[in-house]
């Protein structure tokens, strides 16, 4: 079968088949460098609420969460899990469970409610008292100057991503939180995920700004085929003139570390035969090396350019010079992992998200194991192995470049029916994260230069196009009931995990738990 009619197919892998033999009683922290950083990750508009309170402006993700329709429970963002007001609370938790560091995002509609012009002096306050706060309880903040969010203004003013001004806009944001908080800030990123909000925002349209072609999804404007590549140019650019501030006029000063994270997926050929293994290193040149190429090589990776031809954007030398480099690390987000295998059933049908110009799409089930259907799945399956060849890719293929993984964990879906206590007993998730951890000390061994784990999440949030229907967190929260906060098994097994203790106190724990407290659970405060 002729390479360019083909079409590639992508399944999700089953962690169960690759099970990792290692003693659970003697695995801890101790495992990993002393050095090493643990921490729990958030993100502004998912944790944060107030979205309209003491004068931030609105941002895209306020706008598309009370007007898409696109949300999976029609909820919004306007309250989350109100860390805006309960930061001390959240910051004592992560103190309790022992963690290194936290990382969060800035809303930059808080700090520049129109993008640009004048600083809102109560949003640099509220941001101060939290790096203060984590600082005063020993953790270090991990920063994220933009996840997801930016001031809607912008797209109403002059199509944000799609229009160049806004990487000059960008570096002067991220100019002022250099100023204003670098001094305590040492690690900071300049996006989250830009290889997940581009696509989806711009080739399907189910993130903001809902752009897309209307012959192939519902939008009412937007090119699936050109400008997801347009908008990813434009945020390289922000990302490369931000780096080139922070270097040029704070770094040696201030002594911190920029990089940037991206959402990972490990990629296996569904056989060894020359087709799968094409459609394997094609569907990593379009997710994981779209962004990291640029950054480390400077250069979009090969596969790209032949596949979009003069659909991809060209890096001027000038830019090319910026962009090279221009990270002190990189941050992997990973979850899950694909097959990817040929096909010819949609080899007519016209390009429209990076899986089709790549010749890529998904299945829904293979070997009778049940996926989601969608290009970015909700991370529902947990694929710890992954990490291990995820890393090890990053390392061979960059030079072994300083890496966090920025992300990990298990999302399952609620249920409000369930017990309390069944919705606090998560050993799948302390499953999934004790294995994760698991293959990233393996990796390390290997000599991957990995300096730091963090789970996602401390708290259930609002999952983006999910709502609140999908739970992330070692903390349950009962959004019918003053947002009050239970502890998960896995809090407990994270804490123990980070104190050092064995797999054995996790397991009485669970037995004195569930005995002491069924029907009787006070929020925060159960004691095993």
């Amino acid at each position: 079968m002729a390479l360019g009619k083909t079409i590639y197919v992508a399944a999700l892998i089953s962690s169960f088949v690759y099970a990792v033999a290692v003693n659970n009683a003697e695995f801890t922290r101790k495992a990993f460098p002393s050095e090493f950083l643990f921490g729990v990750a958030s993100s502004a508009y998912q944790y944060e609420g107030a979205y309209a309170e003491d004068g931030k402006g609105l941002s895209n993700w306020d706008w598309f969460s009370h007007i898409s329709g696109n949300i999976a429970d029609g909820k919004n963002g306007d309250v989350a899990i109100d860390e805006y007001h309960r930061y001390k609370e959240h910051v004592e938790l992560m103190s309790e469970m022992g963690v290194d560091v936290y990382r969060f995002s800035i809303a930059w509609s808080r700090i520049f409610p129109e993008g640009t012009g004048e600083i809102n002096e109560k949003g640099v306050r509220y941001y101060n008292d939290l790096i203060n706060e984590l600082l005063n309880k020993g953790m270090q903040p991990f920063v994220t100057l933009c996840h997801y969010d930016i001031p809607q203004a912008l797209e109403d003013q002059y199509g944000s991503w799609l229009n160049q001004r806004i990487a000059d806009d960008f570096a002067r944001y991220a100019e002022a939180c250099f100023e204003m908080f670098g001094d305590r800030v040492k690690y900071w990123t300049t996006f989250n995920e830009p290889n997940v909000f581009i696509p989806v925002g711009y080739e399907t349209g189910s993130y903001p700004p809902q752009r897309c072609s209307a012959s192939l999804w519902n939008c009412s404007a937007g090119n699936s085929s050109t400008e997801p590549y347009i908008a990813g140019h434009n945020l390289l650019r922000a990302h490369a003139y931000a780096v080139d501030v922070y270097r040029r006029k704070f770094q040696a000063d201030q002594g911190g570390f920029i990089g940037i994270v991206i959402s990972t997926l490990w990629f296996e050929p569904l056989t060894n035969s020359s087709e799968d293994l094409e459609a394997k290193d094609r569907i990593h040149a379009f997710h994981n090396a779209w962004y990291l190429d640029p950054i480390v090589l400077g250069e979009y990776p090969t596969i790209m350019h032949k596949f979009l031809g003069t659909r991809l954007p060209t890096i001027t030398e000038d830019l090319r010079h910026k962009l090279r480099g221009s990270f002190d690390f990189i941050g992997l987000n990973y979850y899950s992992a694909l097959y990817a295998t040929s096909a010819s059933y949609l080899e007519n049908s016209p390009p429209r998200n990076i899986y089709r110009d790549s010749l890529t799409t998904l299945t829904e089930e293979r070997d009778g194991i049940p996926i989601g259907n969608q290009m970015y799945p909700p991370s529902m399956i947990c694929v710890p192995y992954g990490i291990e060849k995820m890393v090890n890719y990053v390392k061979t293929r960059y030079s072994n470049p300083l890496l966090f993984l920025s992300e990990n964990g298990f999302g399952n879906k609620g249920n409000d029916n369930l017990p309390l206590l069944q919705k606090l007993n998560d050993t799948f998730r302390v499953e999934c994260i004790q294995n994760a951890l698991k293959y990233l000390e393996k990796s390390i061994r290997q000599g991957a230069d990995v300096r730091g784990y963090f789970v996602w999440s401390l708290l259930d949030n609002f999952e983006w196009v999910f709502g609140y229907t999908s739970k992330f967190g070692m903390y349950h929260i009962d959004f019918t009931d003053g947002l009050q906060r239970y502890p998960k098994l896995s809090a407990y097994w994270y804490r123990n995990f980070l104190q050092g203790k064995s797999e054995s106190h996790t397991e009485e724990f669970l037995t004195d738990f569930t005995k002491k407290h069924a029907g009787n659970l006070n929020p925060i405060t159960a004691e095993a």
